[in-house]
Order: C-alpha cells, then sequence, then structure tokens
C-alpha cells in the first residue's frame, strides 16, 4: 500500500474510534446517573481493575499491555471526569 492509502485507513479509524469514545461517554453518563441514584461512589477501583485485567486478555498487539492500559486509564479518566461533571450539574 501506498503512503496516501494508508492514511485513508487511518483517518477512517480515528472516526471509528470517535463515534465509539463518544458511545462509551454517553454510556457513562448513564452509569453517572444510576450511581447517582443508588447513592454509589464515582471512582470504582475494583471496577477499573476488571476493565484493566479483560482489555489485557483480550490485547493481541502489537501494542503491548502496559501501552493498552495507559489508553484505557486516560479513557476511563475522562468518563470520569464527565460523570463528575454532569451529575454536579444535576442533570
Amino acid at each position: 500500500m501506498d503512503i496516501d492509502t494508508i492514511r485513508k485507513k487511518i483517518n477512517q479509524l480515528d472516526n471509528d474510534l470517535l463515534r465509539i469514545f463518544n458511545e462509551r461517554a454517553a454510556l457513562a453518563l448513564e452509569i453517572g446517573e444510576v450511581k447517582k441514584r443508588l447513592n454509589l461512589p464515582i471512582y470504582d477501583p475494583k471496577r477499573e481493575k476488571l476493565i484493566f485485567e479483560r482489555i489485557q486478555r483480550a490485547n493481541n498487539g502489537p501494542l503491548d499491555n502496559s501501552a493498552i492500559i495507559r489508553l484505557f486509564e486516560r479513557v476511563i479518566d475522562e468518563s470520569r471526569s464527565l460523570e463528575r461533571t454532569h451529575t454536579k450539574r444535576g442533570r
């Protein structure tokens, strides 16, 4: 493949990731609402540990597990921040 073709594929994947990130964020907001109703904390370290364990088992590379964990830590941190902001607004 030439570089332009590869870049087009990367652009499409970036668009897919953007859609998926926003879809995940919307679900995190729903979870935030449930947690608020049930008076549960936003941060759930046990749940995060399970996520990290699951994604490491599913990882087939080429990114190593430490890279995957760093990416998911960022995604989860942003989701948690969104939940906090959203629940404080009382929506």
